[in-house]
């Protein structure tokens, strides 16, 4: 590595789509350009520009995928069953551990000096205002979990909590409560389906984003290497990352990102259409799911052929003022009392549980840690790459204790006021008789709790525009960052391609659909999560080592 001058010349300002560090940068000394391994072509005068090794071999594995998985449903979903049952009942311990690898780190950087360290160089500017990054942060992250899980998951807890545990013959639990569960005491199940619920919303998942865009975003925009998943891998592996093993990471991070994506977009999919039905009387079913994902996909792509400051942008900052209406008016309308002391209560308990919760060994609630806690860090980590190299590219300008602070706090914070807000309302509410929510399918339980609220027709069209908006800038963020990944790191490659990409994201959401349900969504969110949770493990190292060497600012 060499230490380069304020005004760090000009090798690597050529490299296409990655501006060069403003200011002291400790840009990484090699001879490769960004795009040098790129086939570039017009063929019937449509631009492309791709990494020819990671666009094929990821387009060709995939599509290969959604062809076998509609032609084979039945195989599919033995397969997707299979493999998620053997990562829960043999690496659930790992997820755990790693997760805590990334609190642990990321805890650790903003309190140390290296948190002064500027991502761009030390006179970047930040590229949007704190409104606008904190618009896309919260949209990218979280959006479809947080409609699709807001009641569902506090009510289950409550439910499985407060009916206590039970043992089957072989001395196992087979409950699905967290921890020893709170039989027969609903004060204590409340207190106990609110701090696991914010578990999985809270710290955790957005260290596992931060991590991997704090990374992305040092090594592109400090570093001068392409923006992708190798760069991160500079310290350990050197020129290597040009070759096969880059390769290959590239290869991995475009399949977790792909499969998280297309769980998070089918579980919308579900949402949208069970809002439809309930508000509207549409007929569920496989066919109008097909339809939902179809036309949403077609938006998408309209956004993704606007850019990200005209469609990502927009779009996210309507989703933040639609969901802040929606939130107050739960908040005011509902329980506001118990809401306002719970969101403080549930943060004491989720504090008071987390060293529980979080503990990977020796743990007897099988089916709440490996049904539950499993599936939700696989999917995280199966979403990072997306959202950390979007949050990367949106985030240039900032310190890294500001990036930190921000991505684990703010994002954690609406997290909390959102579960208590819904999970509060939709457990007063059975405690009160009403037993639609609690009776009802996961993705019609949110309108079954609207439908109590008063302006019941108007909240689920909010819900409904919601589950879309964050479909499509999920969609829209997702094509941009696989483009990116598959165009050797460029971030201005042509959109005919990240239109490829948007339609692909689609297709496999509509094949898991089709060839298992909700069940295979999470399958394949799991399976894709596994490997690629020791390529982060391995990035923490990397990322460290690359701070070490960045200049300090005062």
């Amino acid at each position: 590595m060499d230490n380069k001058p304020d005004n760090a010349p000009d090798t690597h300002s050529e490299s296409v789509g990655v501006p060069a560090p403003e200011g002291a940068a400790n840009l990484i000394d090699t001879d490769y350009k960004i795009g040098q391994d790129n086939y570039q072509a017009t063929p019937m005068g449509v631009n492309i520009d791709i990494h020819g090794a990671v666009f094929a071999f990821s387009s060709l594995i995939i599509l290969a995928f959604v062809v076998l998985t509609l032609a084979l449903p039945d195989q599919s979903t033995a397969w997707f069953d299979g493999a998620k049952n053997w990562i829960n009942n043999n690496m659930t311990w790992f997820f755990l551990l790693a997760a805590n690898i990334f609190v642990v780190l990321s805890l650790v950087l903003i309190v140390t000096p290296l948190g002064k360290i500027r991502i761009g160089g030390a006179n970047a500017t930040p590229d949007f205002s704190y409104l606008g990054w904190f618009s896309m942060l919260f949209a990218a992250g979280m959006g479809i979990g947080l409609m699709f899980y807001g009641v569902s998951e506090p009510l289950t807890h409550y439910g499985t909590a407060l009916g206590g545990t039970s043992v089957g013959e072989d001395g196992l639990r087979t409950d699905w409560a967290p921890l020893g569960a709170a039989a027969d005491n609903p004060a204590a199940a409340y207190t106990l389906s609110m701090a696991a619920t914010i578990f999985h919303w809270g710290l955790h998942p957005w260290a596992i984003y931060a991590i991997v865009a704090l990374s992305l975003a040092i090594f592109a925009y400090n570093k001068g290497l392409p923006l992708t998943v190798r760069s991160i891998f500079y310290p350990l592996l050197g020129e290597r990352i040009w070759g096969w093993p880059g390769h290959l990471i590239d290869i991995l991070a475009v399949f977790a990102t792909l499969f998280g994506l297309a769980t998070s977009l089918g579980i919308g999919a579900q949402q949208a259409s069970a809002g439809l039905s309930h508000l509207f009387d549409i007929p569920g079913g496989t066919t109008t799911l097909v339809l939902l994902i179809t036309g949403i996909t077609a938006v998408a792509i309209v956004s993704i052929v606007a850019g990200v400051d005209k469609g990502v942008k927009r779009l996210s900052e309507i989703n933040m003022v639609l969901a802040f209406l929606l939130l107050m008016f739960v908040i005011f309308v509902g329980p506001t009392l118990l809401i306002a002391t719970g969101f403080f209560k549930n943060l004491g308990a989720y504090v008071t549980e987390l060293p529980f919760l979080s503990n990977p060994f020796a743990r007897d609630d099988a089916n709440f840690s490996q049904g539950w806690t499993t599936f939700y860090w696989a999917w995280w980590i199966s979403w990072s790459p997306f959202v950390g190299m979007f949050i990367a590219r949106v985030s240039r300008g900032r310190t890294v204790r500001e990036f930190l602070a921000a991505v684990l706090l703010v994002p954690s914070t609406v997290s909390v006021l959102w579960m208590t807000a819904f999970g509060t309302t939709a457990i007063e509410q059975l405690k009160n008789g009403f037993e639609g929510a609690k009776n009802s399918d996961l993705p019609v339980q949110l309108f079954e709790v609207l439908s109590q609220l008063p302006l019941a027709e108007i909240t689920s069209f909010i819900g409904i525009v919601l589950v879309i908006v964050f479909f499509v800038t999920s969609s829209d963020s997702g094509s941009l960052v696989i483009d990116t990944i598959t165009a050797g790191g460029k971030i201005d490659a042509p959109k005919p391609q990240r239109v490829f990409w948007g339609v692909i994201e689609g297709a496999i959401a509509i094949a898991l659909l089709v060839g298992g349900g909700l069940a295979a969504l999470q399958s394949a969110a799991v399976a894709a999560g596994l490997p690629f949770t020791v390529v982060l493990l391995v990035g923490c190292y990397a990322i460290v080592k690359g701070l070490m060497s960045e200049p300090r600012g005062k």
